[in-house]
């Protein structure tokens, strides 16, 4: 497979930045994600199988990484036709090349400017049969390519997916899951929510155990629950630490008590074709000379951090309230500069890549545990 990234006519480049302007190389590389985000929900099942996961942890991960297949079907048909003369000058997908392989935060916030506005694009455009049936007309009776037509109709499915909903927008509001009663005023939440993080233009879910001992239920409470969600929504930045995120939480909600947090970052995703990370992988992927389809490697990584004991403090004259301490990795002193309890690294690459990885050995990769995709699409892991 030629390596695009030597190809300066079939992309413009800005620096970490560089747009998709040729037709084959952007629609292999939303096949490229289609078959990845497809292999990520097995992931996610194999570590339900070996314990790592709940059913309603894989629930919730699964709907995300099918909401993120959603998102990339959208923007594969908004950009279907680039590289064509289709009559006007309609850009490119705008990809992080260095940091993450994945498309640039913006490419989000104009897809959820867009889809505010699906409904009324939709209304003043022909139907998708009508734009077939006019394609029809003009390959038969002008004997020509109808690529006006069918930017036209590109366009028309990209505004019905962005209607139809359920897709990983830039920002994904918290949602809270009951999962029992503990007493009778002490009630047990599974708090999970989702960005597209800025700064590293990568997806990233959070998963949250709460416990609630309010008047109110969480969802109903028309005055924490609002507050709880913007708060959450803040402090979701990928700069951030675990431990600071879950104590500025049980410090500004007396009676929610933070349990349990854990970060999934999805990527980097690492193509030879598509992006110029450093390090062994590109290395890997280069010497691996894979068929199309299987140039590809993508991070995944699990942040925890778990609760230790409880302390209680003053809160005025009379009363106290509950503080959580939280348990940092032991380990090397390392807990301080991660502000977890715990970090899972993992990587998932198609069988190629895996045998090249494990014939070099590189340092570092000892501990990363490896899901390998075979050819019929089986996720096995190793460690």
């Amino acid at each position: 497979m030629t390596d695009i990234t030597d190809r300066r006519d079939d992309i413009t480049m800005d620096r970490d930045h560089v747009g998709l302007s040729d037709t084959l190389a952007s629609r292999r590389y939303f096949a490229k994600f289609e078959a990845i985000t497809a292999h990520l929900t097995r992931v996610a099942a194999q570590m339900r199988a070996e314990g790592q996961l709940g059913a309603e942890d894989v629930e919730i991960l699964t709907r995300y990484i099918v909401a993120l297949g959603y998102t990339f079907q959208a923007l594969s048909m908004k950009y279907l036709l680039v590289g064509r003369d289709t009559g006007r000058f309609f850009g490119s997908l705008e990809m992080d090349r260095v940091e993450s392989g994945f498309p640039v935060f913006n490419e989000l916030l104009v897809m959820a400017n867009d889809a505010a506005q699906a409904a009324k694009h939709l209304e003043h455009m022909p139907s998708a049969e009508a734009l077939k049936d006019e394609m029809v007309r003009k390959i038969l009776g002008d004997r020509e390519i109808p690529t006006k037509l069918q930017f036209a109709l590109s366009q028309r499915l990209y505004y019905e997916e962005l209607l139809r909903g359920e897709l990983f927008w830039a920002r994904n509001d918290p949602q809270a899951v009951w999962q029992g009663n503990i007493e009778e005023r002490r009630r047990k939440y599974l708090l999970h929510w989702a960005v597209y993080d800025s700064t590293i233009n990568l997806p990233t879910i959070y998963l949250m155990e709460v416990e609630d001992s309010g008047r109110t239920a969480l969802p109903k409470d028309q005055r924490r629950w609002p507050e709880v969600q913007a708060h959450l929504m803040g402090q979701s930045v990928g700069g951030l630490k675990l431990v600071t995120i879950a104590r500025g939480f049980d410090e500004d909600f007396d009676d929610l008590h933070p349990k349990r947090l854990r970060r999934f970052h999805l990527g980097p995703m690492y193509s030879s074709a598509y992006t110029l990370q450093t390090g062994p992988l590109r290395e890997v992927l280069r010497d691996a000379r894979s068929p199309e389809g299987q140039d590809w490697a993508l991070a995944w990584t699990i942040e925890e951090l778990e609760s230790e004991r409880v302390t209680e403090e003053r809160a005025g004259w009379f009363s106290t309230v509950e503080r959580e301490v939280f348990a940092l990795d032991p380990f090397s002193g390392r807990g301080v500069d991660t502000g977890a309890t715990r970090t899972e690294r993992a990587i998932i690459l198609p069988q190629r890549p895996y045998q090249v990885l494990e014939e070099r050995q590189p340092p570092g990769f000892a501990n990363v545990r490896k899901f390998v995709v075979s050819r019929e699409g089986r996720v096995l892991s190793y460690r």
